[in-house]
């Protein structure tokens, strides 16, 4: 049962991410017939939509919308490539521009979340590992218990960012990018396009189990 348990969560974490690279490689191929790359579609919707202040930006860093600089920022394949895979991701990412320039809840929730969530992270790593020597410092009955439990708040956290995160991307792909993109990607590639979204939906549904089950440990930990 062990031994299934741990087939069953590796295929969890992992495949998805193998299935997405796959799908991405798979639409990566130049296309003639489209008439820019991805940045240049992610300037073009930017600027059709009426969306200020926001610029295009390559990044070594993967892609990405920065909503504190306000950059869409795309990997050097999204940004100069002419495929499906390009332009699909560029007007993923420019649909969370789209989603801050309306105050989109979830996504504001998210931003101000991932800056509490960095912090906690690392007081919550740091709490673990000086657990034992605060505990043998202190004596304080159950000291190491709520050590234990100020870390597990600080890991629940990061498990909160990544559930808030599903709502957030599944809206900007399926709500958001896909309409944009049947003005502009032929009905034969759109069945692509949604496959690239998929894809990458489900890797975000990887690490939200990913953070769920972490944070499920070390109450177990907790509790013992």
């Amino acid at each position: 049962m062990v031994v299934l348990l741990g087939a069953v969560l590796l295929a969890v974490f992992i495949l998805p991410n193998v299935w997405a690279k796959w799908v991405l490689k798979r639409h990566t191929r130049g296309r003639d017939d489209y008439p820019g790359t991805g940045a240049e579609l992610a300037d073009h919707l930017l600027r059709r939509l009426g969306i200020d202040g926001v610029k295009v930006e390559r990044s070594e860093q993967g892609d990405h919308y920065d909503p504190e600089a306000r950059r869409v920022r795309l990997s050097p394949d999204v940004h100069d490539g002419r495929s499906l895979t390009a332009v699909t991701v560029a007007a993923h990412e420019v649909s969370h521009a789209i989603q801050h320039h309306q105050g989109y809840p979830p996504l504001l929730a998210r931003s101000r979340l991932i800056g509490m969530a960095q912090k906690a992270e690392k007081l919550g790593a740091v709490l673990m590992m000086a657990a034992p020597f605060l505990f043998l410092l202190t004596r304080v009955p159950g000291g190491l218990a709520v050590v234990v439990a100020m870390a597990v708040i600080s890991f629940g956290t990061a498990a909160l960012v990544h559930l808030v995160t599903l709502p957030v991307e599944f809206d900007a792909s399926f709500n958001r990018a896909l309409p944009l993109l049947k003005e502009y990607v032929p009905p034969y590639d759109m069945p692509g396009a949604r496959h690239v979204l998929t894809a990458c939906a489900f890797t975000y549904v990887a690490a939200s189990l990913a953070g769920v089950m972490n944070l499920g440990r070390w109450l177990v930990i907790l509790r013992r």
